[in-house]
């Protein structure tokens, strides 16, 4: 009999135990989100993309160039003070490309039941870029606190000196070599007449009547 009592004693000791944990599984992630102490914040994210402009796209690239560069960006500061410095290990690369959207009908001539001439605008420079994840700041030296906008400088230099190397390493020519070994036999295949590229600068010229 006192097991029986003290059994009838526990029991709603017992139950108001059982429900108080399962009121607490429920609003705990409420006053989670009030306490300051959280080890790990919440991230909140929004978005609101705005499309301003489409372009139709014609260029057709036929080559890319890699480069590897160790540049010196040297910055003069105040008179009395060594120059800022910064080494940068550079990797960079550029694109060149026909866009093809500028041949005209006029540009394309049939010849006969077996010819057709293509005149082709001048390659060009598509894009040319600096490759962040392949390269790396070597040094900075009396940067004054200010070696974010000294790394800075020294990658736009750098940028621009991939648009220079490219020019230099004849990228042009090498488009215009490409587009006669990648175009040329596509347009066959695709025309079923022999294909000849001639620049557009000289307008291919219609074929005479015999």
């Amino acid at each position: 009999m006192p097991l029986f009592r003290l059994l009838r004693r526990l029991l709603p000791l017992l139950f108001l135990l059982g429900l108080g944990w399962f009121l607490w599984r429920k609003v705990a992630p409420a006053f989670d989100d009030l306490n300051p102490l959280r080890a790990e914040p919440r991230v909140t994210v929004s978005h609101n993309t705005v499309l301003e402009k489409i372009e139709g796209l014609g260029r057709l690239e036929l080559v890319r160039y890699r480069f590897k560069d160790v540049v010196e960006y040297k910055k003069s500061t105040y008179r009395f003070l060594p120059d800022a410095k910064v080494a940068l290990i550079v990797a960079g690369e550029a694109v060149g490309c026909l866009d093809l959207r500028k041949i005209k009908p006029l540009d394309v001539v049939f010849e006969g039941d077996s010819v057709v001439r293509v005149a082709l605008p001048p390659a060009e420079l598509c894009t040319w870029r600096i490759d962040h994840n392949g390269s790396r700041v070597y040094s900075v030296e009396n940067g004054f606190f200010q070696d974010a906008d000294l790394v800075d400088a020294g990658y736009k230099y750098a940028e621009q000196n991939v648009r220079r190397a490219a020019l230099q390493s004849g990228i042009l020519a090498q488009t215009q070599q490409n587009a006669q070994q990648i175009l040329r036999p596509m347009l066959e295949t695709l025309t079923g007449r022999r294909v000849v590229l001639v620049p557009q600068t000289a307008p291919p010229v219609p074929a005479t009547r015999q």
